[in-house]
């Protein structure tokens, strides 16, 4: 890397030389340290998930992350893999939701992992108070922000509800309450899991894994596919999320944000009785109903596999912790970043979504970084376990799209390269 800038000729070179010298340390201390935590850190809040999920029939798997607990389920094909894919929840559920797209998936030739985000499912919950858990796993505390400038953008272009573009003057990226449940910790997390489970089992490890997202999930997605574009062929999103809550998304924010904040702060501290009265299967039942436009999807199993996490030590925690988040990265604004690679992206959505609006969804096609939008008539907010007969064909043509099989790649396509001497 010396020598390639030594042959730039811009005079920077010293200074280059020292800015990378000072990073590589900085990430070197960063490892030490988590090293050093590490070893003295026993993980809290974290329980066994049951051997064998009851939504999916796979095996519940564990892998370790920062001394973390992450449940994670994979379905195989019973051939060779065409590729593989990785699935990202949405907000309080889990992977078990991912029980119809694991299974075809795999029925269609591909390997599909489905895991928890920390905090998540059967994933460990450390306390978001714990200074010891902040500086192990935070995704915002290992550098990522040089200076406090860092933390908030401005003049960023956002959608609006009736398929417009608004100018929000500024993005909060940093967690209000500096909690390690936030998008940049679980990109982090999406990107190792990556590294160490889903790569070193890919049959042809050049092609890339595809992610998967619902909701929320996909902010988590669409970080880890700027964090490192390499691990990533493409993502497919079911129904984004514009986080309602997050600063730049509230109106009159100078006046509102104060109120919300209160209300956060009275949650985190009192919440708990409420928490309790809400997380009981009849009430949970009735709340999937709202995002659920099919009412059939939401069943008593569906139902058991979403509340009995959250009913574990620590759920309860992080559930109010992430209703306090009103800061992150925003879809749009990811979209739109100068390093956002050539990754491609399709988006799907259910026309009846009552949290995400349509108009706005629509526009993303604007974006040069979204290859399709899809409207899917008759659907809500999970149309992936909703209407899978819906979902799942688009998915793997996405699949075929951005991991083409061996048969297409290494036949039409070498024969009509060799033909004009490629």
């Amino acid at each position: 890397q010396q020598a390639t800038l030594r042959y730039q000729h811009d005079g920077s070179f010293l200074t280059k030389k020292v800015t990378m010298a000072v990073k590589i340390h900085l990430h070197a201390a960063f490892l030490a340290l988590n090293l050093a935590i590490g070893l003295a850190y026993t993980p809290s809040n974290t329980v066994p998930p049951p051997p064998i999920s009851r939504a999916t029939q796979l095996p519940n798997e564990i892998y370790t992350w920062r001394n973390q607990q992450v449940r994670y389920q994979v379905a195989r094909p019973n051939g060779p893999s065409k590729g593989s894919a990785l699935l990202v929840h949405g907000l309080f559920v889990n992977s078990d939701q991912w029980r119809y797209t694991l299974k075809g998936l795999a029925e269609e030739g591909y390997t599909a992992y489905a895991i928890d985000l920390l905090g998540s499912g059967y994933s460990s919950k450390p306390n978001p108070q714990c200074e010891e858990s902040r500086k192990l796993v935070c995704g915002e505390s290992n550098g990522r922000f040089a200076t406090e400038d860092d933390t908030v953008k401005k003049n960023v272009q956002l959608g609006t509800a009736n398929g417009g573009t608004r100018i929000a003057p500024e993005v909060d990226l940093k967690h209000p309450c500096n909690s390690p449940y936030n998008f940049y910790t679980w990109s982090e997390q999406l990107c190792d899991f990556t590294r160490d489970i889903v790569m070193p089992e890919a049959r042809d490890k050049k092609k890339g894994v595809t992610l998967v997202s619902n909701s929320i999930g996909t902010i988590s997605s669409l970080q880890s596919v700027l964090d490192d574009p390499t691990l990533f062929n493409g993502l497919f999103v079911v129904n984004p999320n514009f986080r309602e809550l997050h600063s730049a998304e509230i109106p009159f924010p100078n006046v509102a944000m104060p109120i919300v904040r209160s209300v956060q702060s009275l949650l985190r501290n009192n919440g708990q009785g409420l928490f309790d009265a809400l997380a009981k299967p009849d009430t949970v039942k009735q709340i999937l109903m709202e995002p659920y436009v099919i009412s059939e999807a939401v069943d008593d199993e569906l139902v058991d596999v979403l509340l009995t996490p959250l009913l574990s030590p620590g759920a309860s925690d992080v559930v109010f912790d992430t209703l306090s988040y009103s800061a992150g990265p925003l879809p749009e604004q990811q979209l739109n970043e100068e390093s956002f690679p050539d990754t491609p992206v399709w988006i799907v959505y259910g026309s009846k979504d009552p949290w995400t609006p349509a108009a706005r969804v629509e526009k993303m096609q604007d974006l040069s970084s979204v290859e399709k939008v899809i409207r899917l008539d008759g659907v809500g907010h999970c149309p992936h376990d909703e209407a899978p007969e819906l979902v799942n064909p688009l998915l793997f043509e996405f699949m075929e799209r951005v991991s083409p099989s061996s048969t297409t790649s290494s036949g039409e396509k070498k024969g009509l390269f060799s033909f004009f001497g490629m």
